[in-house]
């Protein structure tokens, strides 16, 4: 096992985070990762880093599952592959489709590990499709007291602990679904009038597979709007669709960075995994110099949520870099911001000045309460933890099932204890 003091303190991604632990451990062997944890007062798991928020941080150690052996295996008969929790899902992706296989949808980032990116509720887009979490069928992850569990599909505590947010353990192995390998063309349509997406807003995000659109408010447009087709989908829109018209040349979701980092467009077949996510593997898609929010409200409710943040466009775009909003199918998992009910993301990438930010989330957050609307757990928001228990309704089931199985809070961090707690808000 390879541990490293932190006497330096490490910071996530972004660099907006500098984490209060002061130790990381790299353990080679679940029999080590077993110990360090049957051992442990304080341990969190951290995954590649790149949360927004605190939900990675601890107060005594972090853990990373990096140093696993890896594991990709897929079982024919139920359609299904076995992975170690630290692996990226670039890495298992391109191995996926080498034989024959896919998963049913990627985030932006292939660079996340597939533990991180689930316990956290990353997501693509589709109306059909649910975020990354759904398709996974088991997860065996070493419990407060050293125990290795397998959770399965149909246990109460695998839905609480698969978008579990590191409240339940530290992630070993996951089972994901898989689908046969499929094509995808991606086109980028620019200047799609707001009131179209606005008031056409099922039309626009159901026209393919996985469709995004990008805004920075500054204007009557949407900025682009991306459409990743399968192959074996209807025809795309025409050159002209909607009022707007297909890209000439490749784009980048942030006006002036480089293109290159982007995957594949202008309708160029290729697989699933090199055109579902927004930027290539072998590239860093930015520098970090960036702040995230996400918040979720239901898809019917999508006209009237663009209808009020347009009122304070003035506000939001002065410290924004870009804006994507996607749909994300429901699911049942507890701590998912897509619980129950098919949703529209609204992602904001800021920049890197959280004193500016942070009031204009607070404005976001005013004109989203009437919709309900739950923030990303690995984003940053502003938003009271007794609003947060209101507006996710199995989060005081979690937090209960949480304490039982973890009494002594070994897996609790200052975010955890602030947001997940059974009497959150009563």
């Amino acid at each position: 096992m390879r541990d490293q003091d932190l006497d330096e303190r490490i910071s996530n991604w972004a660099g907006n985070v500098t984490f209060t632990a002061g130790r990381l451990h790299r353990p080679s062997t679940v029999a080590e990762l077993r110990s360090l944890v049957a051992g442990a007062r304080r341990i969190h798991a951290l995954g590649t880093g790149h949360s927004f928020s605190r939900v990675a941080d601890s107060p005594g150690d972090l853990v990373t599952v990096a140093g696993l052996p890896p594991v990709m295996d897929i079982d024919t008969t139920t359609s299904t592959v076995t992975v170690s929790a630290g692996l990226r899902y670039g890495e298992l992706a391109q191995y996926l489709h080498d034989q024959g296989y896919a998963l049913h949808n990627l985030g932006s980032l292939p660079h996340l590990s597939v533990a991180g990116a689930c316990a956290t509720g990353t997501h693509g887009s589709g109306v059909r499709n649910g975020g990354l979490a759904t398709a996974v069928t088991s997860l065996e992850l070493v419990t407060a007291g050293g125990e290795l569990v397998t959770l399965a599909r149909g246990e109460e505590r695998f839905d609480a602990a698969v978008v579990g947010l590191g409240a339940f353990g530290v992630a070993t192995r996951l089972t994901l679904e898989l689908q046969p390998t499929f094509e995808v063309e991606q086109y980028v349509y620019d200047a799609l009038p707001f009131d179209t997406l606005r008031d056409h807003f099922t039309e626009v995000m159901a026209v393919a597979y996985s469709v995004s659109a990008f805004t920075d408010w500054t204007g009557p447009t949407v900025r682009s709007v991306w459409v990743k087709r399968r192959t074996d989908e209807p025809l795309p829109p025409p050159t002209e669709w909607l009022g707007a018209v297909r890209a000439d040349g490749p784009r980048h979701p942030i006006p002036g960075m480089p293109v290159e980092n982007c995957t594949e467009q202008l309708g160029v077949p290729g697989p699933w995994h090199a055109r579902l996510p927004h930027f290539r593997l072998e590239f860093t898609p930015s520098s970090g110099e960036e702040l995230q929010s996400e918040y979720f409200v239901a898809r019917e409710d999508a006209a009237a949520a663009l209808e009020a943040l347009d009122t304070v466009r003035d506000r939001i775009a002065p410290v924004l870099q870009i804006c994507e909003i996607r749909t994300i199918a429901a699911d049942r998992q507890w701590l998912s911001p897509a619980y129950g009910r098919d949703s529209v993301a609204v992602h904001f990438t800021w920049v890197k000045d959280a004193a500016a930010v942070t009031p204009v989330l607070g404005a976001i957050e005013e004109r989203l309460a009437p919709f309900g609307a739950r923030p990303h757990w690995g984003k940053v928001f502003e938003v009271a933890p007794e609003v947060v228990a209101e507006r996710y309704p199995r989060l005081r089931d979690a937090a209960a099932l949480a304490r039982r199985h973890d009494p002594d809070g070994v897996f609790r961090n200052a975010m955890l204890d602030r947001y997940l707690a059974e009497n959150a808000g009563g």
